[in-house]
């Protein structure tokens, strides 16, 4: 169950981030009120995935994958760019977390 709970982690991690940019776009209070609430309901579902995961397991997992899907994100909503050395360095992230969960203790 803790797997299942860091992978929303993830998942609100990636919305939490895309959230930053597209509040700044808006500038409303409206707006800026939604990457706070993310960032709360983010932390408390790591935390959560943390009482049955390593830390740094559980860490390394929403980071990384957070950090691909971001870029990912980024591009599908915002036009941003992904050079091809890009892609094949967080295809290695996605690598690193893969045998980090294939190997986790918890």
């Amino acid at each position: 169950m803790a797997w299942v709970i860091l992978g929303i982690a993830v998942i609100t991690e990636i919305c939490w981030a895309l959230s930053l940019k597209w509040a700044a776009t808006l500038a409303t209070w409206q707006a800026s009120s939604v990457p706070i609430i993310l960032s709360f309901v983010n932390m408390g579902l790591l935390a959560l995935a943390m009482r049955g995961l390593p830390a740094g397991t559980a860490y390394a997992v929403w980071t990384g994958l957070g950090a691909v899907g971001v870029v990912i994100g980024g591009a599908v909503l915002f036009g941003d760019r992904i050079a091809p050395i890009q892609a094949g360095f967080m295809a290695l992230t996605v690598i690193g977390v893969m045998g980090t969960k294939l190997f986790a203790q918890g």
